[in-house]
């Protein structure tokens, strides 16, 4: 089918451009202001921003193996209701992606079942046990990279050996940085003021920056491509923010949580309960400079969906992770884009262009000739979060019931509308 996306401003080159896009076979086949909309289906996108569809380079579709909680299907049809046109699936499946072998019913559902583009991870060690490498270079044509998310590798020896084939390979290293020896047992959120006042385990947060701090020395050593996931801590952003002055070839991502939340949000409610935990106001504070200067390269949601059942034991009890596509673009525009924080640009180079430039990923640009990957977004839709209506089969989020003010309107990816919420005009 041909479209024709008219009145809407689009971004490109940077800026926001009063241009209309027309697609035809699953390309943008002209960028133009006032194109003839002969032979195709006129989409109104009148006070509206047209942006290349978002990337989450961090999201777990549970499939196969747990597909109780989230299964490709449900979870790209989440993706694009969040004006995702793509996203990277981590490996903490069953069978772990640790071959070739295992690789296939992952690739075999996401041919069957994806709504969005899906980029594979392969895992780093075998069954993500961390002893053992996995068979990297089988799996090289078919992944974004390699990745044990879930588990740190605790061997500094495995993975100078990981990165050493990684740069071979030319994939980047994907770490879950998390150093075990500094876990206190039962830990449930964030070791900090707010842990001490209600009794609760916390997390230091040098589990996570001790690791990240190793893992830089040995991309000093090898050279190997290196992205930090969901970076919590102030301290992991000032030791990337110093690699990246060296020269080093180092990237990361930060939630929209950890950009907005603190610990004196939290609630005993597993909706809270997250690895690496939600962290002080000053660890906040620091992840937003970070993304302002350039230090945290993108924004990813790190969406982990389990049952009901296993988010309802509180912080103490529920298992880590929250569900995040849905709710990414909303409440990131609506807590630091309108009240000046951060530019829309930097938000939308977060969701869009850096993925893609980090990961060698296809599309980012509206040009003719392109991929038709976009979304089409409304900056004046006042509206609550409700996790009932969500796609995803998890419902587990901190921001259910908050009142946000935009909303993502319409998802295209390959010339198909995956998603449509436009308003109804009235003529």
């Amino acid at each position: 089918m041909n479209f024709l996306l008219t009145g809407g401003a689009v971004f490109r080159d940077g800026t926001f451009q009063n241009v209309d896009v027309a697609i035809s076979k699953g390309r943008i086949v002209s960028v133009s202001p006032s194109l003839s909309q002969e032979g195709f289906s006129v989409i109104e996108c009148q006070d509206q921003v047209i942006v290349p569809g978002f990337v989450d380079v961090h999201v777990h579709l549970r499939e196969p193996g747990f597909s109780y909680k989230e299964t490709i299907a449900s979870g790209t049809a989440a993706a694009a209701a969040g004006g995702y046109t793509a996203v990277c699936a981590m490996p903490n499946l069953n069978p772990v992606p640790d071959s070739l072998e295992h690789l296939w019913p992952e690739l075999d559902a996401i041919a069957r079942d994806g709504r969005v583009r899906v980029y594979p991870y392969g895992a780093i060690t075998r069954g993500e046990k961390g002893a053992e490498l996995a068979d990297m270079p089988a799996m090289e044509p078919f992944v974004c990279g390699f990745s044990d998310d879930g588990k740190g590798v605790q061997s500094a020896d495995q993975m100078r050996d990981a990165m050493e084939l990684a740069k071979q390979l030319d994939k980047p290293i994907t770490a879950h940085c998390e150093d075990e020896s500094l876990l206190t047992p039962g830990w449930c959120i964030h070791d900090g003021e707010w842990a001490k006042r209600n009794g609760f385990p916390g997390n230091a947060p040098e589990s996570e920056w001790k690791q990240v701090e190793r893992d830089l020395e040995l991309v000093r050593e090898t050279g190997c491509r290196y992205h930090v996931c969901h970076v919590s801590t102030k301290e992991s952003v000032a030791l990337i923010r110093k690699a990246k002055a060296e020269g080093l070839p180092v990237s990361c991502e930060t939630g929209p949580h950890y950009l907005i939340l603190c610990d004196e949000d939290l609630m005993d409610d597993g909706r809270f309960k997250m690895n690496p935990p939600i962290r002080s106001a000053a660890d906040r504070d620091a992840l937003v400079e970070g993304l302002l200067d350039g230090t945290v390269d993108c924004i990813a949601t790190d969406h982990a969906p389990h049952s009901a059942e296993e988010k309802s034991e509180g912080l103490r009890g529920s298992l880590n992770g929250i569900v995040g596509l849905e709710t990414a673009f909303p409440v990131l525009y609506t807590q630091l884009v309108r009240p000046g924080v951060l530019p829309l640009d930097t938000l939308i180079r977060a969701l869009c262009v850096a993925p893609r430039r980090l990961f060698g990923l296809p599309g980012g640009a509206l040009d003719e000739g392109a991929d038709a990957d976009l979304a089409v977004l409304d900056l004046n839709r006042p509206h609550m979060i409700d996790s009932g209506t969500f796609r995803s089969l998890g419902r587990a989020t901190p921001f259910d019931g908050w009142g946000v003010s935009a909303a993502v309107a319409m998802t295209i990816c390959g010339g198909e509308i995956v998603y449509h919420d436009l308003p109804t005009r009235e003529a």
